[in-house]
């Protein structure tokens, strides 16, 4: 794999708060980041549990005015975001609790950024555009080890007009602290855990592969892929085992860091995948990982061989990782192929010339076609790897 260019821009993230009962610690940070009044933004599923009663409840016994917006889809669109800015002003609110999976945080981020702004949401897209004097604080608290959002620069938004996904950019989108608290995670079910493990994975994997000059980057997503292969088949058949849950969470926000290096086809088929068909994110990424690293294999072998040693694999070369991906899905009961998650061939040509318009598709190991995605595709619905 050829390194392009030793001229990069390199941003690193915030600050972040890790261990078991950090969680007491939110009503201090928000004020500490001058909330008075901040809007809790998560998912209705998550809303109806007692962690987020109790998040809620510990911030206004610190005298803080919380208040609760959980409008938010699996798969966040621009409309959740539009909804979700009215309820912070409605109530007055002038910060942003993140609390929840990637879509929750993702949604969040997008509210704080464009309240106050006088452009619209996709008007943002252009950093130039955003007053940054506007943007509202946000702390991010993950109960999902997967994407990695709260020290991410983006939010991936549905377009409710378009049903494509679209990605809201600016440096300062990060949150300015993040809590990671493994207690927050013991409840998610085992696919779940799963599935946003595997996102996780995806997320280092693919960013390792980037053919980008970024050392710490890459060093990162060695690191994540590591800690996923000890501790994802833990954490999957032990919700209680806290150390497990701990480090995944760390293995996500790895991911999230390792990415900026960039992402490719396993993300830009996705991303267009679950636009279309409103799939669960993680699921997506582990099902079309082997075929794509497949596909990507004249670009990455060497660089897939050194991870395979890094991680101590049977076989130190391509096929051990491959392989190694191949019996981590199924230890973790994930479908070989997007079929058994009730896709079809219907929208095929659609896919592929969505996919190759996401941005995702730029940094992937090999410059591929709209007709090589749909082929991927394919390949990724019946099993052809």
């Amino acid at each position: 794999m050829e390194i392009k260019s030793f001229s990069m821009n390199w941003h690193y993230p915030t600050a972040v708060r890790v261990g078991p009962g950090r969680i007491a610690e939110l009503p201090k940070v928000c004020s500490q980041l001058g909330m008075r009044a901040p809007l809790l933004v998560t998912d209705p599923g998550l809303a109806a549990l007692p962690m987020v009663e109790a998040a809620l409840q510990s911030c206004r016994d610190a005298g803080l005015q919380a208040g609760l917006f959980s409008a938010v889809k699996g798969n966040p669109t621009s409309g959740n975001v539009h909804d979700g800015v009215a309820a912070l002003k409605a109530g007055g609110h002038d910060g942003v609790i993140a609390f929840g999976g990637g879509s929750a945080i993702d949604a969040a981020k997008a509210i704080a950024l464009i309240a106050n702004q006088s452009i619209s949401l996709w008007e943002a897209m252009k950093p130039s555009n955003v007053d940054v004097s506007k943007m509202l604080p946000v702390v991010a608290v993950p109960t999902t080890a997967g994407t990695g959002s709260e020290v991410g620069q983006a939010a991936v938004i549905s377009d409710d007009e378009t049903h494509t996904k679209r990605i809201i950019f600016h440096t300062r989108m990060v949150p300015q602290m993040v809590i990671l608290d493994p207690e927050l995670t013991v409840g998610l079910p085992a696919k779940l855990t799963a599935a946003t493990g595997m996102d996780a994975l995806a997320h280092n994997l693919e960013a390792y592969c980037v053919p980008l000059f970024h050392p710490m980057a890459e060093g990162i997503a060695l690191e994540g892929m590591r800690l996923v292969k000890e501790f994802l088949p833990r954490a999957t058949k032990n919700g209680g085992d806290i150390e497990a849950r701990t480090q995944m969470l760390v293995a996500s926000t790895m991911g999230c860091v390792a990415f900026q290096r960039g992402l490719g086809a396993i993300h830009a088929l996705s991303h267009s995948l679950g636009a279309l068909y409103d799939s669960h994110h993680g699921l997506l990424n582990a099902i079309v990982m082997p075929y794509v690293l497949q596909l990507n294999r004249p670009a990455i072998e060497q660089e897939i061989a050194r991870a395979a040693r890094y991680l101590d694999l049977p076989k130190q070369n391509f096929d051990g990782m491959l392989d190694w991906v191949l019996e981590l899905r199924s230890e973790l009961e994930i479908p070989h192929t997007l079929a058994a998650i009730g896709i079809d061939d219907s929208q095929a040509e659609t896919i592929g010339g969505m996919s190759i318009k996401d941005p995702s598709a730029s940094t992937n190991p090999i410059r591929l076609e709209a007709a090589q995605y749909q082929q991927l595709f394919l390949n990724a619905l019946n099993g052809v790897l």
